[in-house]
């Protein structure tokens, strides 16, 4: 395969219908949310919840966003660089009557086109590593208002000791993975008040994200049984996965 063929094969693998495209769950995001407005209640009252501006960075099909839209009465723009996980995004908001609330914003988030100072609230799960979890938080911090609130998850070493095969496999795949206390002093030197932090449940990686997306994996074994090229990358997926069934003490995603 060439890239666009291997780029074309890996949106069918993360395909728009999965439920999450990162590990993640409804709780957790709502308990980011919770920590947020108990923590800056003056904030909200002070702008009024149907005055909010909230950007939601890399969405991708949506789960956290439809969180957001139920919770809030503000204005969600919702960037991802992938149309049709916007589009997913954009049938689910119509489902849950919240569409309204949500405007779909294809764009790479390295290259936003957005007025700084211009947001009273940033989300981002999963996904600000694309750019570099530093990188993204600095962006952050010029679009955010002087007193906006921003949570975003990351992930990260839980131990100091992970054995060889987890540290190389990741190595390879997120070099820059840092433990709570860097990733606290990333946050900090961002320009950032750390509000509270917590570290996701193995549910939200195994139950809402790892379980639909093997039985993807399975079907599309079975659709590409003699196409070598596609099966490995399937079974490079199923290796990830393989890895956080073994090593699932040593790393998680943390919520900032």
């Amino acid at each position: 395969m060439n890239d666009a063929e291997q780029l074309e094969f890996f949106y069918e693998i993360f395909d728009a219908s999965l439920p999450r495209l990162a590990p993640g769950d409804d709780s957790s995001t709502q308990q980011a949310l919770d920590i947020l407005l108990a923590t800056k209640p003056k904030l909200i009252d002070e702008i009024g919840l149907g005055k909010l501006r909230i950007l939601d960075i890399g969405c991708g099909n949506g789960a956290q966003t439809l969180q957001l839209a139920k919770r809030l009465d503000g204005h969600i723009l919702a960037v991802d660089n992938h149309q049709p996980f916007l589009d997913e995004l954009q049938r689910r908001a119509e489902a849950a009557g919240v569409s309204n609330k949500i405007r779909p914003y294809a764009r790479d988030m390295a290259n936003l086109g957005l007025e700084e100072n211009s947001f009273d609230l940033i989300w981002s799960e999963g996904a600000l590593y694309n750019m570099g979890f530093a990188e993204g938080l600095q962006m952050c911090h010029q679009l955010l208002t002087p007193e906006g609130l921003m949570a975003a998850s990351e992930l990260i070493w839980l131990r100091p000791d992970p054995p060889s095969k987890c540290r190389r496999f990741f190595a390879n795949e997120y070099p820059p993975m840092k433990d709570i206390d860097s990733n606290v002093s990333t946050i900090k030197a961002c320009g950032y008040d750390l509000l509270g932090h917590f570290i996701l449940p193995e549910s939200a990686w195994r139950k809402s994200y790892y379980q639909p997306l093997g039985n993807r994996l399975q079907s599309l074994r079975i659709k590409y049984a003699k196409d070598r090229e596609r099966i490995e990358m399937v079974e490079f997926i199923q290796m990830e996965i393989d890895i956080y069934n073994q090593f699932a003490d040593y790393y998680g995603y943390a919520f900032f």
